[in-house]
């Protein structure tokens, strides 16, 4: 009876749909797959009489069964991985009970009850068949034109700057198909924590599609336009075929994303009620500088949906072509911007074409097919800012809470006027010619300056001139050219070469150079200019907390920073005793 119940609010839903969306011949079609999967009731669900456990890192096996025994129980491992993650399982006939003695007991991080999370809701449409022919220009995707949300947060000025080369993001979804637009995308290895294996190839629809937004494709003569296309993309498949997932599986899931070199998290997902375990897993991968990027939630309501409500979250909105938050789009204190989600049931832009997301994906429902979608919800406006995200990480800047407020800081002022004093923007529209111009630009100067400050306190000092050889020296070791476009290696400083790389951000180059080269008096002062360009580097990273450093705690990255900075001043300034070797 709860099936027949289901299948019937199904139904129910589907043509309530229908019969308020837009009548246009493309958006009828639109609506002939609706995917209602989402009530806020399934959504607070949990696993039948099962925890999720996470221990204290460092906790042994052997305290684990002693924890066992006590409780008469058997922790299960959610997966393969759990001895790392530290993240379990457990059955109970009396859940209530466990779940209090578990909270109590000094080897538990973290317990709760196993909820299930599920995909918010979407709509879904395909694209009539437009012409596959190439477009001329940059890019030259055929059907790039239909991409009005790419237009609304100006991604083309911002490719001029960057996109997104080797940022890892992982999409925390229902995993990621090789589609044909997705072909030539950069795919690193990830994981399915439904079915405990390698293979995290998408079985609904929804992740692929977001994967797109994300990092498709572009330019390559065919289908859509993907936001940070530089980027890779580590599938991890935590939802299953019908859009649910747990808790625990979706905890183990940021954690093997950030303990495997991901720098963005996109998770286009969520559930009514807080978890513990979900929001240390969420600090984790923060602490471990990732950015975290999470759907606000389409319940229309004000109150944001969890993870997204999380400190440690970027939590977004979504808007429509006119710039106006949608009608399902939550709200709430906790939302921090807004981003393109789409509304499939009007055509605002007058092209014939529901104003949904497009994206090429596997069809719901069928998933041998694949086809151009268009997908409403804030599952779509949230990889919009996780792909921005990685095109400000590309540009330099990778600390998680610095990145959070260049997209913050950047955002603009949208056109449509909000619908009431409610907060449904945040700090505003995603910007992404604004942000990477922030990132690159505003840090750059700075950066530079930094460099010209300490040459000159040094030169000072010890009464000695770099010359313009150790001046230029210091601008590529500072900054690089930062004030031109693109993503040339001469366009930004040394140590931001390889964004968060612990060998680059150190004294280990410029010292290896000047040992090198010392013997030559004409190569110190732009050895000097060097090292004191990557000190200063090093030293605005560390002062504003601009970088993560990779393998290096989080809580540690000042003074790693710190300390190499000040190595190559002092190397520095040894090197410039000599006044008469520098002329």
């Amino acid at each position: 009876m709860k099936r027949l119940g289901g299948i019937l609010i199904a139904v129910a839903l589907f043509g309530w749909l229908t019969r308020f969306g837009y009548q246009s011949t493309h958006v009828e079609n639109a609506h002939r797959l609706a995917l209602a999967i989402d009530t806020l009731a399934s959504e607070d669900a949990a696993i039948s009489h099962q925890l999720v456990v996470e221990f204290r890192d460092g906790e042994s096996a052997t305290q684990r069964l002693a924890l066992a025994h006590k409780f008469g129980v058997e922790f299960t491992a959610e997966s393969k991985f759990s001895d790392v993650d530290e993240i379990f399982v457990v059955h109970s006939d009396d859940p209530e009970r466990l779940l209090a003695g578990l909270r109590a007991e000094p080897e538990v991080a973290a317990s709760d009850f196993d909820f299930v999370y599920r995909l918010p809701e979407s709509v879904v449409a395909a694209t009539a068949g437009t012409p596959e022919v190439a477009q001329p220009g940059f890019p030259n995707d055929p059907k790039f034109k239909l991409q009005w949300h790419l237009d609304q947060i100006h991604i083309k000025p911002a490719w001029k700057t960057a996109q997104g080369d080797g940022v890892i993001v992982a999409v925390i979804d229902t995993g990621v198909a090789p589609v044909p637009d997705l072909a030539a995308s950069d795919l690193v290895a990830g994981y399915n924590f439904v079915s405990n294996r390698e293979d995290a190839r998408d079985d609904h629809g929804h992740g692929t599609h977001v994967a797109g937004t994300i990092a498709q494709a572009t330019n390559n003569g065919i289908g859509v336009a993907g936001i940070a296309f530089g980027a890779k993309i580590m599938p991890i498949k935590v939802l299953s075929a019908r859009g649910s997932g747990s808790v625990s599986g979706i905890a183990a899931g940021i954690r093997f994303a950030a303990d495997h070199g991901a720098k963005v998290i996109n998770m286009s997902l969520g559930g009514g009620l807080a978890s513990s375990v979900l929001q240390k897993a969420v600090s984790y991968a923060h602490d471990k500088g990732v950015t975290v990027v999470c759907a606000a939630g389409n319940d229309g309501r004000g109150k944001v949906s969890y993870p997204a409500a999380y400190v440690g979250a970027i939590a977004v909105a979504a808007t429509q072509f006119d710039e106006s938050t949608t009608f399902y789009s939550n709200w709430g204190k906790e939302i921090d911007l807004a981003a393109p989600g789409g509304n499939t049931r009007v055509d605002q832009n007058g092209d014939g074409f529901p104003d949904g997301v497009l994206q090429n994906t596997v069809v719901p429902g069928d998933v041998n097919k694949n086809d151009y979608l268009w997908f409403m919800g804030t599952s779509m406006a949230s990889p919009h800012v996780a792909g921005v995200a990685a095109l400000v990480i590309s540009a330099g800047v990778s600390e998680p809470d610095a990145v959070e407020k260049v997209l913050l800081s950047s955002a603009r002022k949208p056109s449509a006027k909000p619908k009431d004093g409610e907060n449904r923007y945040g700090s505003g529209l995603l910007d992404a010619e604004q942000a990477v111009k922030k990132a690159k630009l505003e840090f750059g100067g700075w950066q530079l300056a930094f460099g010209f400050a300490a040459a000159a306190l040094l030169g000072w000092y010890r009464r000695a001139k770099f010359g313009f050889g150790g001046m230029l020296a210091l601008v590529f070791g500072s900054s690089g050219l930062f004030f031109l476009p693109g993503t040339s290696l001469l366009s930004r400083s040394f140590a931001d070469l390889l964004p968060g790389n612990p060998l680059f951000l150190s004294a280990l180059f410029p010292l290896l150079l000047i040992a090198i080269g010392y013997s030559v008096k004409r190569l110190r002062g732009a050895l000097t200019g060097f090292a004191l360009g990557v000190g200063a580097t090093l030293l605005f990273h560390a002062l504003f907390r601009t970088v993560d450093v990779r393998f290096v705690p989080n809580f540690l990255d000042g003074a790693w920073l710190c300390l190499n900075a000040a190595l190559l001043f002092t190397v520095g300034s040894l090197t410039l005793r000599n006044r008469d070797s520098l002329q």
